[in-house]
């Protein structure tokens, strides 16, 4: 007899067997088959009752574009993307969750955030009239950082996001070619200044690339997609939308 590996068969058999020995995240209850929306969650570190308590936007009111909320679009001044879909605001327990992903290597974590994106992503669609996306990108690190910490985390919730939603998905087409200081802390004028010709595409985009979204881990002024932005514009883009798991709010919302 032929035994033949089915790949797929044994991701969801791990995953199973993983919720069956897991306990969520933040309560320490057993992890099972999970929902959000509607759709089904592919990860393994939260329970149904943590998951439903996430504090997350609610898209219905802004149509998936954050963009609309005319506080926050008083917060992004010059930006060059047209649509803003975020998570959750940066507070607990998702900004304890970026930390630890991006300083201890948490690489599990970009499961679940591109799960719970790609949940809320799927009915936002449903709902909203969007242009098809062409292309999925992620926010770059300069190569001597990429060495440094050894990974990147938007990458890793871009592949998992792309993959979910079945996305065309290129890792390598932008480039940050400036080893730019930190962005914390600055205004948002400084972080333009800082991030000024700090990109560049790799190749020619093809004539049917039209929408673009970029995918990050948290944003504060928006600076680094718009600029990303600015050249996939040149470039022949129409459409830029930016994808993160958290937003940093302006301190005075209404």
């Amino acid at each position: 007899m032929t035994w033949q590996l089915d790949l797929s068969k044994l991701k969801s058999f791990y995953i199973k067997t993983l919720r069956n020995i897991s306990c969520c995240d933040l309560c320490g209850a057993n992890v099972s088959d999970s929902y959000l929306l509607g759709y089904s969650l592919p990860q393994a570190l939260l329970c149904q009752d943590c998951i439903n308590d996430l504090p997350y936007f609610d898209q219905t009111l802004v149509s998936g574009n954050l963009l609309s909320w005319p506080a926050i679009h008083r917060a992004l001044p010059k930006i060059h993307f047209e649509q803003l879909f975020a998570l959750s605001p940066y507070i607990y327990p998702f900004n304890k969750w970026l930390a630890q992903m991006k300083y201890l290597g948490r690489f599990e974590l970009a499961h679940l955030f591109s799960a719970l994106l790609c949940a809320q992503w799927r009915s936002m669609a449903k709902n909203n009239p969007i242009a098809p996306v062409d292309l999925v990108l992620s926010v770059p690190l300069h190569v001597k950082k990429w060495q440094l910490r050894g990974y990147n985390q938007a990458h890793l919730i871009a592949k998992c996001f792309s993959k979910q939603l079945a996305l065309p998905y290129d890792s390598k087409l932008v480039v940050r070619i400036t080893n730019n200081t930190s962005q914390m802390g600055k205004t948002g004028n400084q972080r333009r200044k800082n991030l000024a010709n700090a990109f560049e595409l790799q190749r020619n985009l093809a004539s049917d690339i039209k929408h673009v979204l970029i995918i990050d881990d948290v944003v504060t002024t928006g600076t680094t997609v718009s600029e990303i932005s600015k050249i996939l514009k040149q470039a022949g883009v129409e459409t830029v939308t930016l994808v993160t798991v958290c937003l940093t709010l302006p301190k005075t919302i209404s």
